[in-house]
């Protein structure tokens, strides 16, 4: 094989493709037709990462095959081979563009097809931690279905996100494989152009995340190749359109692994013609480390599963959801009372059911012991035990403290899973993560109706209401110390998160407690202490030692920022966030949305469109990332007039928050059921609608100062 000449011949025909595909949108569609992938703020991201310019319209398409053309130089080099490569990749979008200018739905179960940007950012932070230690790609076909559900299912189990194109879908069906997004294993498409759509996921990456400007394709390419854990597997026959299509993928520093004897480029493409040696060779050409845990279990374990439901008509057993009493409760203690690796069944065990599905109610006791633990990470450990239980094939966890609901599926009974086994998974987890503040570890699982009720008043819930109580007094004043949180620079090199009390990080997923938690648990770790030292202005938030901090940890790129303003260097954000807020000034007031919500906003932008302005590590007065909890927070935009600001948020956010924001509002502004004069999609989304609900319901932000 001739690799340039089959790199070069692959890119023409694409060309030749998409030439054609672009012609036939012309004359059905005409050339003033909108162009757009679903759900993006991104236009078609290929291009828009590679030349700066957002594909609207079929005209504007028909021009974009000047890109492709102007990277096919058919110089036997390889910088021109790797250009020849993105030609491909540039084509392969302009023909996937024009199947959904053809159709409103061009891919149907069980493909995916395009990728939208909320998805992208729901994977920052799994990413960052590593929950998700790469992206893999398989392409083409496998000798058999067995063999194709054995890669597939280890890289499952080692937690990567593994995209499939072509025939091995088929496979992946036929060697029953559980596909979708939840389960980390997602079918793009059948076209070898659908390829394109996790390429497009690595740019948006770049964008998104990493702040790169749209028109810069070298730093694009830097980006995808230094912070994008990315390889492709190519397996069976390759034509010249899947070789020039691994060349795009190399240019982008994504190893090609195929089973095809090839000339090898070292650490890029290599052949390795055993499947069993495949996932290793393909993790070591990319350099990811698995971290694995070693379970006794009978069943698989890995963070792939944690999207996992169990239907009832596949469900062995059931605890809790309200139909029987169910909770979990981390309890330290001193080392006497904790017997290490003691795991106690109290009552029935899964396998005395009379009848299937059945339900038992579940007591899930965990006890702890260790020098450096303290009761304040009780729940941080606590809320752990949701990941690690969802981690489990068969398994579903839902919920938490006691308002849990745990199901057990048939086939995870049938291979053996038994209550001991939950054990096993606690406490390996918990030693596993938790080693420097963890000594010993026993748990408990009680089925006995009248013990699970008994222990639960005996300890769950006096344990549970001093914490509320502890949680109750962590407000920002009564602490001496806030903590940073770089965990996200991975992928945005700007952005540090100072996580207080009452501001969370904007992931959602890093409170004040954890970030204390982890520096303990890794004094050298993301979290670092920021004492409050240097107060500026109380009003806006700003301390002198957090400026400090954020200067030193962005290395300069960002030198003051406020905790509790959206107009004065409102806080970094990464790009993962699961709210934004951004002010609406017809209204006085604010809009939220949350990542969930597709929809315009009185603003006019979709989510996507807003976050697009706001991540990357890049401040935007106006514009604002931050988790939920933040919003009901006394110290919420607390410089502008604070949570009376407002206006209008969608439904099932306003639902989420209402209750302590309307307790926030009473206490602020004497305003009873305040989330009520909060405006929403079902209520309105045109601006003169919205203040005209505003207005009806006297909406406090109509009152207050100007906010600009």
């Amino acid at each position: 094989m001739n690799l340039y000449q089959t790199v070069f011949t692959g890119s023409k025909q694409a060309l030749e493709a998409a030439e054609g595909l672009v012609k036939e949108v012309v004359e059905k569609k005409g050339k003033d037709c909108k162009v757009a992938f679903p759900d993006t703020a991104y236009s078609l991201p290929v291009i828009y990462a590679a030349t700066g310019k957002k594909i609207t319209n079929v005209g504007e398409l028909e021009a974009a095959l000047d890109v492709v053309k102007s990277l096919i130089v058919e110089e036997e080099m390889l910088d021109k081979l790797l250009n020849s490569g993105l030609a491909t990749a540039v084509a392969a979008e302009i023909i996937e563009a024009c199947k959904y200018v053809l159709s409103d739905s061009p891919y149907s179960a069980p493909c995916s097809g395009f990728i939208s940007d909320p998805i992208i950012r729901s994977f920052g932070v799994p990413l960052v931690t590593g929950d998700v230690p790469g992206v893999a790609v398989v392409l083409g076909e496998f000798p058999d279905a067995e063999t194709a559900a054995k890669v597939i299912k280890d890289y499952q189990s080692k937690g990567l996100l593994t995209c499939l194109v072509g025939k091995v879908i088929d496979q992946a069906i036929e060697g029953k494989v559980e596909m979708g997004l939840d389960l980390r294993v997602v079918p793009l498409g059948y076209d070898v152009t659908s390829v394109i759509h996790i390429v497009s996921f690595a740019i948006r990456a770049a964008l998104i995340f990493g702040a790169v400007k749209p028109g810069d394709l070298g730093a694009v390419l830097q980006y995808c190749s230094d912070r994008v854990p990315a390889f492709v597997n190519a397996f069976g026959p390759l034509s010249e359109l899947v070789v020039s299509a691994g060349a795009g993928a190399i240019a982008l520093g994504f190893p090609v692994i195929t089973d095809q004897v090839v000339p090898e480029v070292p650490t890029l493409l290599l052949t390795q013609k055993d499947y069993d040696k495949v996932v290793k060779t393909s993790l070591e050409a990319r350099k990811i480390k698995i971290k694995i845990t070693e379970i006794p279990i009978p069943v698989a374990f890995a963070a792939a599963f944690e999207g996992e439901r169990i239907r009832k008509g596949d469900m062995h057993i059931e605890f809790g959801a309200g139909k029987t009493e169910a909770w979990e409760l981390v309890m330290s203690g001193d080392s006497s009372e904790v017997e290490d690796h003691k795991i106690e069944v109290v009552g029935p065990d899964i396998d005395s059911l009379t009848e299937v599905p059945g339900r038992l109610p579940m007591g899930m006791l965990v006890k702890v012991s260790g020098a450096n633990m303290q009761k304040d990470f009780e729940p941080v450990l606590e809320r752990r035990l949701h990941y690690f239980l969802n981690y489990i094939e068969g398994v579903m966890h839902v919920g938490q403290r006691n308002m849990t609901q745990l199901r057990i599926g048939k086939e995870a009974f049938d291979k053996g899973f038994r209550l001991k086994h939950f054990g096993e998974v606690i406490y390996a987890k918990m030693l596993d993560e938790f080693g420097s503040v963890v000594d010993k570890c026993e748990v408990v699982l009680i089925t006995d109706p009248d013990k699970v009720h008994d222990l639960k008043e005996k300890y769950a819930m006096p344990r549970f209401m001093e914490r509320d109580e502890r949680l109750e007094s962590l407000i920002d004043e009564n602490v001496d110390t806030f903590y940073s949180c770089n965990l996200c620079q991975s992928f945005a090199p700007a952005h540090v998160c100072i996580v207080t009390p009452e501001r969370l990080g904007l992931c959602g997923a890093v409170s004040w407690l954890d970030a204390k938690a982890t520096l303990e648990l890794n004094p050298t770790g993301p979290c670092q202490a920021v004492p409050k030292d240097g107060l500026v202005d109380e009003n806006a938030g700003i301390w002198e030692k957090v400026n400090e901090t954020v200067s030193k940890i962005s290395q300069g790129a960002v030198n003051n920022v406020t905790l509790y303003s959206i107009l004065q260097d409102p806080m970094t954000s990464c790009g993962c966030f699961e709210c934004i807020t951004g002010i609406m000034p017809e209204a006085n007031g604010v809009v939220i949305v949350n990542r969930e919500h597709g929809a315009t906003t009185p603003l006019g932008m979709t989510f996507g469109e807003l976050a697009s302005m706001t991540g990357g590590g890049v401040q935007t007065p106006g514009f604002m990332g931050h988790g939920r909890s933040f919003i009901p927070s006394k110290k919420f935009m607390k410089a502008e007039g604070g949570i009376g600001r407002i206006v209008w948020m969608p439904k099932e956010l306003k639902d989420f928050v209402a209750e302590k924001l309307n307790k926030t509002a009473k206490e602020l502004y004497g305003v009873d059921n305040f989330a009520d004069m909060i405006c929403d999609e079902t209520i309105a989304i045109e601006s003169e609608e919205v203040l005209a609900f505003l207005e009806e319901k006297g909406h406090p932000a109509l009152t207050m100062d100007p906010i600009m």
